[in-house]
């Protein structure tokens, strides 16, 4: 069957991209499970540090069932650096999940990957155009906001999804998610965007009226809104606590200290609970653990 042929805006964003690419070293893979991993690393977390630490992570855990066969405590170790250490806890149900239920191999339609913890549309359909090379649009925040501002008006869940999907020419999701995402990061970005580099301005409503104010990206969905302080904030606590667990224990009378309340050792202790919770630590006997 012969795919139908690119849109002049399709062919201008890959005829952009391609010399201007972002060497990412998991877009030299098609192992899902590499992708999958870097697409849960990459969640709210800077591309420079997830390039850093996808190889050795992936040559530590190669596969779904190398990182289930291993405990917990082990996995959240070697996520040091990567932020939101839940995501550590996700990827592990999820490589056990896929072991149990797959057979060790990461699902290669849309149904199955949802169903596994902590997968959501995004991430997704990211393995699937990625790993599987499917006919698949990908919205994330970057992607989103270039399609809102194409569009001129703000899009809600399914109208987001479904440019997206509209866009991807058949055939080529692979190469064209690739480039939304770059040009979204580097060019169309959320402070002043660099429309003047922009090889499809021709094609932009937002930018031919003038760039008016509110900017459609924002409220899009997916297109994420600025994050809440961090320092002083419970999610750095729980960062600290992770960080001192990930070398020896903490005691209750360690723990004020460690997550930086030395005076409010009840905050302290709620905070600590939060990690339990989410299954990140254990706590018994007076001292917290990684689980």
């Amino acid at each position: 069957m012969v795919s139908p042929p690119l849109t002049a805006r399709s062919a201008a964003v890959l005829a952009w991209w391609e010399p201007v690419r972002r060497d990412l070293p998991w877009r030299q893979t098609r192992d899902p499970w590499a992708v999958l991993v870097s697409e849960v690393m990459a969640q709210q977390t800077q591309v420079a540090r997830v390039a850093e630490r996808w190889g050795p992570f992936v040559e530590r855990f190669p596969s779904p069932a190398a990182l289930a066969a291993e405990p917990l405590a082990e996995v959240i170790r070697w996520w040091r650096g990567l932020g939101y250490n839940r995501r550590a806890v996700n990827l592990h149900r999820a490589a056990t999940a896929i072991v149990e239920h797959h057979g060790g191999r990461v699902p290669d339609d849309l149904s199955g990957l949802l169903a596994l913890p902590g997968i959501g549309a995004y991430t997704a359909r990211a393995v699937l155009a990625f790993a599987f090379e499917h006919d698949h649009g990908i919205v994330d925040t970057n992607t989103a906001r270039v399609l809102a501002r194409w569009a001129g008006e703000r899009l809600g869940p399914r109208a987001v999804q479904h440019a997206a999907d509209a866009e991807a020419p058949a055939g080529g999701a692979w190469a064209w998610n690739q480039a939304m995402l770059d040009l979204g990061a580097t060019v169309c970005v959320r402070r002043e965007p660099c429309c003047g580099d922009c090889p499809v301005t021709e094609h932009c409503r937002w930018g031919a009226d003038g760039r008016p104010t509110p900017d459609p990206s924002d409220g899009t969905a997916g297109v994420s809104g600025g994050q809440s302080t961090f320092a002083g904030s419970d999610r750095q606590g729980r960062g600290r606590l992770v960080d001192a667990l990930r070398s020896c224990d903490v005691t209750m009378s360690e723990l004020a200290v460690v997550m930086g309340w030395p005076d409010d050792p009840d905050r302290a202790e709620r905070v600590a609970g939060t990690l339990v919770a989410d299954g990140l630590a254990a706590a018994g006997d007076g001292t917290y653990r990684l689980a």
